[in-house]
């Protein structure tokens, strides 16, 4: 399955570019006027965090999401036959105030949150970081498509770490000076060991693990701001924290990081993910002492 799954999407990656995004405009039409893929799970999600926008506003906010998913779908396919300089014309990382950090023996923990496109984020954060570079990652439950996009990630020297294995490879994977890039908005699993916060204006669940690990290893922290400048074409600004994570009280880091997330997501609310139910879990006063924020539900 793998070999027929990875032969039929390497033809499609031969495609210019042209040709390649009119198959996403189409992709586009068919998952969203016809079958209406989480149409509801998206506009729910848009409703609570612009509830100050119209519902056409909202609307076309949702359509440009969805082109932009089907975007980075298109071009992940055609990074298995991108040239490494076509690449690096599309993908643009300032990463001299990271290697600066680096030069002085400190590890980095990286935050973004899910917006578009992070394949080209995780490449290009390989490619141009002095130091190796640890990308944890949800394993798909497909194991054809798992091994393509496994392959496919780790292609540029990036060391993926499951986040079902992360405790059991964290002592192999972190001996040395590393790197990690966190997609740090995950859903928590488990709600009564979570931060509880506000995310825009409405309680949430954000993991621990982030916050934690910065401060136990006295990492830098550097927050990783995405930016669609036109189709194809991405710009990823790093924007330096901390140099000592173990500074930091608890909390500290994922209050930061909300408040960066929400302006991040308010400047291009098309680019963010919101197909994913941010706002699974309902507070509720047994998770009292797991909040962190100012402003209590």
């Amino acid at each position: 399955m793998y070999y027929l799954l990875y032969g039929l999407l390497y033809v499609v990656s031969l495609l210019p570019f042209f040709i390649l995004y009119g198959i996403s405009d189409f992709a586009v039409f068919i998952i969203y006027d016809v079958m209406k893929y989480r149409k509801d799970v998206v506009m729910n999600n848009l409703d609570i965090a612009f509830p100050e926008k119209t519902k056409e506003e909202r609307k076309k906010i949702a359509r440009r999401f969805y082109r932009n998913l089907t975007d980075t779908f298109i071009e992940s396919i055609k990074m298995m036959n991108i040239s490494e300089s076509a690449f690096l014309k599309r993908a643009k990382f300032n990463t001299e105030g990271c290697n600066a950090i680096a030069a002085k023996g400190k590890n980095i923990q990286f935050h973004s949150g899910h917006q578009f496109n992070w394949e080209y984020a995780n490449w290009v954060v390989a490619m141009k970081l002095n130091i190796p570079w640890i990308g944890v990652y949800m394993k798909i439950n497909n194991p054809a498509i798992d091994k393509l996009f496994f392959k496919l990630r780790s292609k540029k020297g990036t060391l993926l770490v499951a986040a079902q294995e992360f405790k059991l490879r964290k002592t192999e994977v972190f001996t040395k000076q590393y790197s990690l890039g966190l997609a740090a908005d995950q859903n928590a699993g488990v709600p009564d060991k979570a931060y509880w916060l506000n995310f825009f204006g409405k309680p949430v669940p954000f993991v621990t693990g982030p916050d934690k690990g910065a401060i136990l290893n006295n990492t830098a922290v550097v927050f990783v701001k995405f930016i669609k400048v036109k189709r194809g074409y991405y710009e990823f600004i790093p924007t330096v924290i901390t140099e000592d994570g173990g500074s930091l009280k608890r909390g500290e880091l994922t209050l930061m990081y909300r408040d960066f997330l929400e302006e991040t997501i308010r400047q291009h609310p098309d680019n963010y993910l919101w197909s994913h139910r941010r706002w699974k879990w309902e507070y509720s006063d047994d998770y009292a002492n797991r909040w962190i924020d100012v402003n209590y539900p």
